[in-house]
């Protein structure tokens, strides 16, 4: 079983930065994808930004495209999600994921069913 204990939210002002972090209490390092996705009170969870580790790939859903930045830390079994430029429509609790799933081997879905681990998630309130 794969823990992960996502840490980092917290309340900024539009403009400011957050990094999120995600750490496995187990080694992911057989793990090829990992995640971030977001949910918005009565909103869909959705994909911000995934990672494959055995080639570093990196892929960004719309609402991290541009402004978000995913990356690894394998020594420290961490995944960080470094956000700049924060809106209030980026208000959302922030969710780690780890799975099993690629697509065609090179890199990792930005589907939430395609992954099977999940974290606690971290509530980033973003004021205007």
């Amino acid at each position: 079983q794969v823990q992960l204990v996502e840490s980092g939210g917290g309340a900024v002002q539009a403009g400011g930065s957050l990094r999120l972090s995600c750490v496995s209490a187990r080694s992911t390092s057989n793990i090829p994808c990992m995640g971030w996705f977001r949910q918005a009170p009565g909103k869909e969870r959705e994909a911000v930004a995934s990672i494959y580790f055995r080639n570093g790939r990196t892929d960004y859903g719309a609402s991290g495209q541009g402004r978000f930045t995913i990356s690894p830390d394998n020594a420290e079994n961490t995944v960080y999600l470094q956000m700049n430029s924060l809106k209030p429509e980026d208000t959302a609790v922030y969710y780690c994921a780890a799975g099993w799933t690629t697509i065609g081997g090179y890199r990792c879905p930005l589907d939430t069913i395609r992954y099977e681990y999940w974290g606690q998630g971290t509530q980033v309130t973003v004021s205007s």
